[in-house]
């Protein structure tokens, strides 16, 4: 039992809990291979040593197939797929954050930042569905790398007030075009969240909308403006299969860019409607933080390509600086002395 030596290289061997483990320190240096040695079984009493060993023994793909089958967002598929041609055939312990750093700089050169930041995201998800629900590893490589992108090929377009009216006019045919674009203009639904819309997901006694299952996989609820109760309540044709709208996603396209084009409306895709919904409560001096869980955004960086927006909203923050001094009664010739102590600024 203990430290032994095949050939040059160092090997250990001992029993534990009735099974033997046998395995290779790949080193012919005894110093080296007697600190692999402790550092191994002090590895196998916290319990870690297993765990590694099934890092080892499972693929990206098999992880990648169990969390499609599990927890597969929208989307997540076709993501996947660019994931499994770098990582295909890596076991969870090869793919280290020097992997995944690698990774990074070969999609960059090919895609825009935001779709290589949507890759990370979903590998760094399912790493974390690995470490807390399967407890096949404890440690995420994602984690530990930096994959920021900003906002470099974020769009930043949205409906003007003309443009919206014009838009609303012409959107009359199909029946459900209108009610269905005002309601996206009113919460900032994604374009899958609106189709996935149940009548049983609107609560028009507490005027409250839940979006159940979002792009990030959180629920959240939304409160209903007057106009879009309205718009929703004058729907009477309801269909059986409980969808606000139950239409397909090519029905909408087509009725979308046609009355894009009848209201001559150029550059402007669906998700604009999104954007249209958070500018516009930005310039009226929403709270970032409040248009951020109205969007259902993970973070407020993700929201903060909306602040430009409302560059007003910060002149309240140095205008109470006119508050500490007697401009009435200051004579220019002497310096600014504050009316109040600093410390009973609140």
């Amino acid at each position: 039992m203990g430290l032994y030596r095949r050939g040059e290289i160092y090997w250990f061997t001992l029993m534990y809990e009735g099974k033997r483990i046998q395995e290779s320190l790949h080193t012919k240096s005894k110093q080296m291979a007697e600190r692999a040695y402790a550092k191994t079984l002090t590895e196998i009493i916290e319990g870690r040593y297993f765990e590694v060993n099934l890092a080892k023994q499972i693929r990206f793909e098999e992880m990648a197939l169990k969390y499609l089958e599990e927890h597969r967002h929208s989307r997540d598929e076709h993501t996947v797929k660019k994931l499994h041609g770098f990582f295909k055939g890596m076991t969870l312990y090869e793919i280290t954050t020097k992997k995944v750093a690698e990774y990074r700089k070969l999609r960059v050169q090919v895609a825009k930042p935001a779709t290589v930041y949507q890759e990370l995201a979903l590998l760094r998800r399912m790493f974390n569905v690995a470490i807390r629900e399967w407890e096949w590893l404890r440690d995420n490589p994602v984690s530990r790398l930096s994959f920021s992108v900003g906002t470099r090929n974020a769009r930043d377009r949205w409906l003007t007030p003309e443009e919206e009216k014009k838009l609303l006019e012409k959107a009359t045919n199909p029946h459900w075009l209108r009610p269905l674009l005002v309601t996206a203009l009113h919460t900032g639904l994604r374009k899958g969240e609106l189709l996935a819309l149940t009548w049983k997901d609107i609560d028009f006694a507490a005027n409250i909308l839940r979006v159940e299952r979002s792009k990030n996989g959180e629920k959240r609820a939304l409160p209903l403006s007057r106009t879009v109760q309205s718009v929703l309540k004058g729907i009477k044709v309801r269909s059986m299969t409980g969808r606000v709208f139950p239409i397909s996603v090519r029905s909408l396209r087509v009725a979308f860019e046609a009355a894009l084009e009848k209201a001559e409306i150029e550059n402007f895709h669906f998700h604009d409607l999104r954007h249209s919904f958070a500018t516009r409560l930005v310039q009226n001096g929403v709270d970032l933080y409040k248009v951020k869980e109205l969007l259902g955004h993970k973070s407020v960086s993700m929201t903060m390509r909306y602040a430009h927006h409302y560059p007003e909203s910060l002149r309240a923050s140095v205008e109470v600086l006119d508050d500490c001094y007697n401009f009435t009664t200051m004579d220019p010739s002497t310096s600014l002395t504050p009316l109040v102590e600093p410390h009973k600024i609140r």
